[in-house]
């Protein structure tokens, strides 16, 4: 049996304002099975252990290359970039400004 690996790059959380360790590649094996919701406490649990395992690599080309290195097949998934537009506080106080500035 072949292991899949999902390859990332991991994205920042809603939590950061920067973009610190978002250029790091992520490598998590996919689920074997299906998690289940124990019924009198509604945890959901798997036995799939390999679920908990995350690698990190500083490149796209070292995670395709350990899992080549293993014989992982595996899923590229492409970085998508964020485009950053420039703001200025000045900007709140333009008088060609779409709606009324309030309070």
């Amino acid at each position: 049996m072949t292991l899949q690996l999902r390859i990332y790059r991991q994205a920042k959380t809603a939590m950061q304002s920067g973009r610190a360790n978002t250029g790091r590649w992520v490598v998590e094996f996919e689920p074997d099975s299906a998690r289940s919701v124990e019924p009198l406490m509604g945890w959901t649990s798997s036995a799939d252990t390999k679920g908990q395992v995350r690698l990190f690599f500083d490149s796209e080309s070292e995670a395709v290359a350990y899992a080549r290195r293993n014989g992982f097949m595996y899923a590229l998934e492409d970085a998508r970039e964020h485009a950053v537009r420039p703001k200025a506080y000045a900007d709140n106080f333009r008088t060609d400004r779409l709606g009324s500035w309030t309070h």
